[in-house]
């Protein structure tokens, strides 16, 4: 029997509604644009994938035009004609022809998984070598920066069992403020909850030794890449002398980043994203380094919606040990669904469907609804 070949490759740009502005230290997201990408195949299957940045070009390289220009204009066509079940080789050529683009490449890469489980019958977790478990604990972001208005909705996601995990957007405003914030917020909490903040590079490094030093005497956690990725030095520096441990996310661009930081000793603690290493296959990759370097593992997230979020989810549950869990709560800030079947949380956890490929169904509707003309 002949196999089955890439027949075409569709990317939609899609603008949801959000629940709130979502605040960082470099933007605020008032919605959340998708880039879904539609893999067609000559026996008939259809593969889907996501690829979503966060803040456009305020946060990495790549923005949704950006992302739909190059598939369309070049990732698409050098797929078209390739045998759709060999996903190594296709993305082996993305590769050769374009440098980064790992945001495209990891939507992508999502798509042929999907297709490829519906061929077989199986989770694209099982494509991944298997999953170990079937459910993971998912962390929130309290981002009002309005301290009472924070207690009170980590207080409402314990009582309704959503959340028991929560992450602090810190570095926009003054250090002292910010301290207080989230020493404040954890004080409230107590033990029914781990707190950690994420400053997203925006302190310098005579700050960072402060803020590490109070957060961690204050029981925070964990502190994600408190300074600049470039400022390795910095953070090797920071990583030996905080009392919390500190993690690398904007530092990892790339499989080789991850390489290098672990060389080098820049972080006891890893976030994985597949849009950031290029998709799913490619996010163990990142995570067979930290594992081999002692590195601590957690599932991160672009606040993708359900597909790039479920695409996460099924290469997350295939890892040994995700010691600080993971952040994929994507789709619970958005109003608006373009799946017929929304994610599962409950218990504190994503629950990670056994059904074929991804586990799920675009809305035709809906997508037609809210997406770019």
């Amino acid at each position: 029997m002949p196999s089955a070949v890439i027949e075409s490759l569709e990317s939609i740009i899609v603008d949801l509604p959000t629940i709130r502005p979502h605040k960082l230290a470099m933007h605020t997201m008032q919605n959340q644009t998708l880039v879904i990408i539609r893999l067609r195949c000559s026996d008939g299957i259809e593969g889907i994938g996501e690829s979503t940045t966060i803040g456009g070009l305020a946060y990495g390289n790549e923005s949704p035009e950006s992302i739909k220009q190059n598939i369309d204009s070049h990732l698409a066509p050098a797929l078209i004609g390739l045998e759709a079940g060999n996903i190594n080789a296709a993305m082996q050529k993305l590769d050769k022809i374009a440098k980064g683009n790992t945001f495209a490449k990891s939507g992508i890469e999502s798509a042929l998984l999907d297709a490829q489980g519906k061929r077989l019958g199986l989770p694209v977790s099982e494509l991944l070598g298997g999953r170990v478990r079937d459910s993971l604990e998912v962390a929130w972001t309290l981002a009002s920066g309005d301290t009472a208005r924070d207690i009170a909705e980590a207080e409402h996601m314990l009582e309704i069992r959503r959340h028991r995990i929560f992450k602090l957007k810190i570095g926009a405003n003054p250090l002292e403020q910010d301290l207080k914030h989230v020493v404040a917020i954890k004080k409230a909490l107590g033990d029914h909850a781990s707190v950690r903040v994420d400053v997203n590079q925006y302190w310098d490094e005579s700050q960072a030794i402060r803020g590490c030093q109070v957060l961690g005497e204050n029981g925070i956690d964990l502190i994600e890449q408190p300074i600049s990725r470039i400022n390795r030095g910095g953070q090797i520096r920071l990583n030996q002398r905080s009392p919390a441990p500190i993690m690398a996310d904007e530092s990892i661009e790339s499989v080789e980043d991850a390489f290098s930081l672990a060389a080098d000793g820049a972080a006891s603690v890893f976030a994985l994203k597949i849009a950031k290493n290029g998709g799913p296959r490619a996010v163990l990759r990142t995570a067979q380094i930290a594992e081999a370097a002692g590195i601590a593992l957690y599932g991160g997230t672009m606040l993708e919606g359900a597909v790039g979020t479920l695409a996460s989810a099924h290469a997350f549950v295939t890892l040994n040990r995700l010691t600080w869990h993971t952040e994929l709560f994507g789709p619970l800030l958005l109003t608006e669904e373009i799946v017929t079947e929304a994610p599962v949380y409950r218990d504190f956890q994503l629950h990670v469907p056994r059904t074929p490929g991804l586990g799920l169904t675009l809305d035709e509707e809906r997508l037609a609804r809210f997406r770019r003309h």
